[in-house]
């Protein structure tokens, strides 16, 4: 719980100089702003200073010394009395209250109780944060120290902040309902709406520890410093070291350890096999009779792949023309030490089944765990009529999602790793006898199979075609084909070298913009959805506004979604978790679009009947 403190002056927050008595600190406001029983009293006339203060207590000289070279306090005959951690300035509540309000403004999904909770906390830390902060520049620029907030002061915020706090909290209600209507999310679990001002709460209370824990190993070394610097290198250098020491133990041991205990933990799953799944009888997949890769070492998104997907009779059934089985080769991350060797061993393999001969040939870069949509792999084989031939490989064992935030560079390696080994071997071939050769990846996939190519042409001379799907924001060719977009075209659907090559699609079952314009050659195609959190993520989001958040809304995004500084960014990152969790046609969910997709892309040339069934088919499999 929060609670409130006493004491008449806030370590480091106001210290005077001991010649002018201006304010050097540029810390918490002093217990003047706290919320202490006193803050209820009328103001009366306060000392400004501290040496105003009548009945001066007796302190130990040395005492005094040291609290004026580190810069708690200026010229006093008093030292502050030792607070508690978790005492409130309004100033600082004031920050909080708007920030609490702002975070129910809708993002892209909607949201649970525990994910509004949780966005909550973290927006009231944030505005606690600015509250203090700006009125610690308020009394640097009006030359005074701190003053108790009176009664009429605490009564307004009472009044008025509940008032305003209630009509922001019913708002939210009704926007969560309105795109959970969006969206056909019926769900909606009042418990947990209950519960999201305790787990606020929880979230707001331990920020706010760990950053006045910061500001206490902040004066500690500050206090050690000043036996040897004067009190403002000592504070500078002091903060310096504070924050580089929590940076480090972020972003090295605490980021590094968690992500090792969790890629552990998901590693024994990985050796576990879904229900329902056995090992291939057929010798045209990795794990099967005559196979280079052991079934054991595919791992479990591997053995899903080869174990599962349209056998020839399912394709003759939707053609009425005769067709092939499909080929599919995969290596696990247990098949092989390395990333190049896992490659050359799924490239070895693909070719041991005859993968080179067929007509289709897609490499495809998986997400983390080495999961590989179905969606666009049984696709793909319908329109090949089964002569096609899939390979792919596994790269970690963390969930797409976290994969996303962590694996990076893993799935860069993996797409370039694996594009290269099998162009080496296409490369060699007559080229009247070289299958067409495609390139596929859906979320951080789309990351790993973009990074072997240079640009658009790069694609254009290396490939037949490209389907990238859901692709991250940090992606190096979606971002260059994004902002060096056509004049006048969206952020949210761009248009890139007037659709040449590179198009966009928010939807292909309805449009594929620009119209008019030629896509001859080899076609590269983004599918992505307005309200896909793993497209529009980034930490940029925090400080600067993209276009897409003033741009017409797309279908299943709210108008009401708005961009707020150092806010957005949270509310768009709690909807990367549950990216998958919503109907297929929204967020990250990418089911029957693929059929259109794959269809513009391989110049499948389907009649709008062939279309719709193939549809019914892609969804009934992969719900």
């Amino acid at each position: 719980m929060v609670t409130p403190s006493t004491p008449d002056v806030e370590p480091g927050a106001a210290s005077q100089d001991s010649k002018s008595g201006t304010a050097l600190g540029a810390d918490e406001p002093a217990p003047a702003d706290v919320a202490t029983p006193e803050a209820a009293m009328p103001e009366t006339a306060m000392p400004e200073t501290a040496t105003e203060v009548a009945g001066p207590a007796k302190v130990a000289p040395a005492e005094v010394e040291i609290a004026e070279t580190v810069g708690l306090v200026g010229p006093v005959d008093e030292l502050p009395k030792p607070r508690r951690l978790l005492y409130v300035t309004l100033p600082g509540l004031w920050g909080a209250l708007v920030a609490s309000c702002l975070s129910f403004t809708p993002s892209l999904l909607p949201r649970s109780g525990i994910i509004q909770g949780l966005i909550w906390g973290i927006s009231a830390a944030i505005g606690y944060g600015v509250g203090v902060l700006g009125a610690s520049i308020w009394r640097a620029f009006a030359d005074r120290g701190p003053r108790r907030p009176g009664r009429r002061a605490w009564l307004v915020f009472g009044y008025g902040g509940g008032a305003l706090f209630a009509v922001s909290f019913a708002l939210g209600q009704y926007w969560q309902s309105l795109l959970r209507d969006l969206m056909d999310v019926p769900e909606y679990n009042i418990a947990l709406v209950v519960a999201s001002p305790l787990i606020a709460a929880l979230i707001f209370s331990i920020l706010i520890a760990i950053a006045r824990g910061i500001r206490g190993i902040y004066r500690w070394l500050a206090k050690l410093l000043s036996r040897w610097v004067g009190p403002r290198g000592a504070r500078a250098t002091a903060w310096l070291a504070a924050v580089g020491l929590t940076y480090l133990v972020i972003s090295g041991l605490l980021l590094n350890g968690l992500v090792a205990l969790v890629n552990q933990t998901f590693s024994v799953r990985n050796g576990l096999t879904p229900p329902g799944i056995h090992q291939p009888t057929s010798s045209l997949r990795s794990g099967g009779p005559g196979s280079l890769v052991s079934w054991n070492s595919l791992g479990r998104e591997g053995r899903k792949f080869v174990a599962t997907g349209p056998s020839a009779a399912d394709i003759q059934s939707w053609t009425h023309e005769r067709a092939e089985q499909p080929i599919r080769a995969y290596a696990g991350l247990e098949s092989a030490g390395t990333s190049e060797a896992r490659a050359a061993l799924a490239v070895s393999d693909l070719e041991r089944a005859g993968g080179f001969k067929r007509k289709n040939l897609l490499v495809v870069t998986t997400t983390g765990s080495g999961w590989i949509d179905p969606a666009s792999a049984d696709t793909f084989e319908y329109l090949s009529d089964g002569d096609s031939a899939i390979v792919s490989m596994q790269y970690s064992y963390l969930p797409s999602w976290l994969s996303y935030l962590v694996d990076q560079r893993k799935a860069r390696e993996a797409g370039r790793d694996l594009f290269d080994a099998v162009y080496g071997k296409w490369l060699k071939l007559p080229p009247d006898a070289r299958p067409n050769l495609y390139v596929g990846g859906e979320s951080l996939g789309s990351f790993g199979a973009e990074s072997a190519f240079s640009g658009a042409y790069d694609l254009s001379n290396r490939t037949a075609g490209a389907l990238f799907v859901g692709p991250p924001n940090f992606n190096t060719l979606f971002r260059e084909f994004s902002d060096h977009r056509d004049a006048g075209s969206l952020e949210s659907l761009p248009v890139y070298q007037s659709g040449r090559i590179v198009r966009f699609a928010n939807d292909p079952r309805v449009d594929i913009p620009p119209d008019g314009h030629p896509w001859d050659g080899t076609r590269v195609l983004y599918m992505m959805h307005p309200s896909d959190p793993i497209v529009w993520w980034n930490w940029n989001l925090g400080l600067a506004k993209p276009d897409w958040t003033s741009e017409t809304p797309g279908s299943d995004v709210l108008k009401q979604t708005i961009w707020i500084p150092l806010l957005t960014v949270w509310q768009v990152t709690g909807d990367l978790p549950f990216a998958t969790g919503v109907p297929a046609g929204h967020g990250h969910s990418y089911k029957s679009e693929y059929v259109d997709g794959w269809n513009a892309v391989m110049r499948a040339g389907l009649t709008q009947d062939q279309l719709a069934s193939l549809r019914e088919i892609i969804s009934a499999v992969n719900q």
